[in-house]
């Protein structure tokens, strides 16, 4: 063995003192912790401003990638320092067994990291994934977490978002529009009707009367029989009340135009049964 192989050898060897070793693991965790202060911080943040939620948790998840990707690589050549040969030649073979063994993870990794800057949906928007729909609740940079409404956490890896459609129903903004359906039988006033709903959704306790409330009408086929369906659209002033909205809405949709005598359609008709001869 030459001397400068033995050079080499030796510096190698030396990156992986058990002092240095020691060190980057605790510092490895102290930036874990620094990560994790940091969301329980921003947790308590949007409490005492909830009309800045979005905004906090999105600034936290930015600051989460960097803290990992910088922190991790500054932590490395700090304390390790390795020779600028020795990181050309492990970056290089670092990079090829990743590219084959990790290419789906890898993917996920660069996936993570357009959907943080194109941003087509942000953390705290309700979104529709395929048969999923919820709220982001984290951007990660493997995949991204997804609360259901029947509080159940979903994981999608970030590659999928790159080949299937999602659909965001607020796009970073904390009022949402909910559509809410009735559907009337033909021979119904359609004006009373129209006004009866609109008062329900501008005297709900959950709207957003920055932004117009709309209702739309169109005739449906409902079990093969023909009805009118009128669209209240209108904007709930957090999503978080999405459901409530929706609900009281329709709760009091129903009992307003029962009160005020508007049809509704009738899908089947009660038959008499027969019963058969004895014989």
């Amino acid at each position: 063995m030459s001397g400068n192989d033995v050079s080499q050898f030796s510096e190698i060897f030396g990156l992986f003192q058990f002092r240095k070793v020691l060190m980057l693991i605790i510092s490895m965790g102290v930036l874990v912790l620094l990560v994790r202060f940091l969301q329980g911080w921003s947790k308590k943040m949007h409490e005492f401003l909830p009309s800045r939620k979005l905004l906090i948790l999105q600034l936290t998840t930015m600051l989460s990638f960097f803290i990992y990707i910088l922190g991790t690589a500054v932590l490395v050549y700090g304390i390790l320092k390795p020779p600028k040969e020795l990181m050309l030649a492990i970056g290089g073979s670092v990079a090829v067994a990743v590219g084959f063994s990790l290419k789906d993870l890898v993917g996920s990794l660069i996936a993570g990291i357009i959907l943080l800057f194109d941003r087509p949906f942000q953390v705290g928007d309700r979104v529709q994934f395929g048969d999923v729909y919820g709220e982001i609740v984290s951007i990660g940079l493997r995949a991204v977490r997804l609360n259901t409404l029947d509080d159940s956490l979903v994981t999608i890896p970030n590659g999928r978002f790159f080949t299937d459609i999602v659909s965001s129903g607020n796009s970073g903004a904390l009022d949402m529009m909910v559509v809410i359906d009735f559907h009337l039988s033909l021979d119904s006033d359609f004006d009373l009707a129209n006004a009866l709903l609109y008062e329900v959704a501008v005297t709900s306790p959950y709207i957003y009367m920055d932004k117009p409330v709309a209702i739309i009408m169109s005739e449906v086929s409902i079990a093969g029989r023909l009805a009118m369906k009128l669209s209240v659209k209108a904007y709930v002033f957090d999503v978080a009340y999405e459901k409530a909205f929706q609900t009281n809405i329709t709760k009091r949709g129903v009992r307003c135009l029962k009160e005020n005598g508007i049809g509704r359609p009738i899908l089947f008709e009660a038959t008499e049964v027969t019963p058969l001869a004895n014989h």
